[in-house]
């Protein structure tokens, strides 16, 4: 089924980009791909609609930089940011400049196709989004203390070892605490974890 509205693809990597403009045709997503964050701000004046799916750490302009010009500017596209590993801080700083999602790679196709799909219907769903936030925020006050305490320190990167040396317990009742911070907050993973805190204005500048 062809889907409304573009999406803009920008990787440095052309086998990523093959992979993502075949992925996303298939469903029925009309692609535009660009390797570089320059080509993509050239162009821009000139796009339809749509969402952007950005690689964070490309050569010249990165994700980071991209998302502060996108701020500074008349185009507003909600932004999907594609990240390695394990960063967390560098996906932290996107959201806090209006990436709507992020993605750590290797990432599941289908979870992509989702959030473009909540991309592209964003423009009219700022009631929605504000109903989002205000449930984030229910689940983290449904915190203890030392929960809370607990997925402050996951979501800005320190490891379970970092945590309980600061709050001065095991690593083994961290582990059960972050067991029930993921219940309480309905997390799949880390990397959704970092978004409902974001949401949830746990982390801010």
């Amino acid at each position: 089924m062809s889907q409304s509205g573009k999406v803009y693809v920008i990787d440095d990597d052309a086998a990523m980009r093959d992979s993502l403009d075949f992925l996303l045709g298939s469903a029925g997503f009309h692609v535009q791909l660009f390797d570089s964050a320059q080509t993509f701000l050239d162009e821009l004046p000139r796009m339809e609609t749509g969402c952007v799916v950005t690689d964070i750490r490309m050569p010249g302009i990165d994700g980071i930089e991209l998302l502060r010009r996108l701020n500074s500017g008349v185009r507003r596209l909600p932004v999907i940011v594609m990240t390695g590993h394990g960063d967390v801080p560098l996906a932290v700083e996107a959201m806090k400049l209006g990436a709507l999602d992020f993605l750590e790679k290797p990432f599941e196709d289908e979870r992509l196709v989702s959030m473009i799909e909540t991309a592209l219907s964003q423009t009219d769903n700022g009631s929605k989004n504000e109903a989002i936030t205000a449930d984030m925020a229910s689940r983290v006050a449904s915190l203890t203390q030392r929960e809370h305490q607990v997925m402050l320190g996951l979501v800005t990167g320190q490891s379970n070892k970092v945590i309980a040396k600061e709050y001065d317990i095991s690593p083994r009742t961290v582990e059960v605490y972050r067991a029930n911070v993921m219940t309480k907050m309905q997390a799949g993973n880390l990397s959704e974890l970092v978004r409902f805190a974001i949401r949830a204005g746990m982390l801010k500048d």
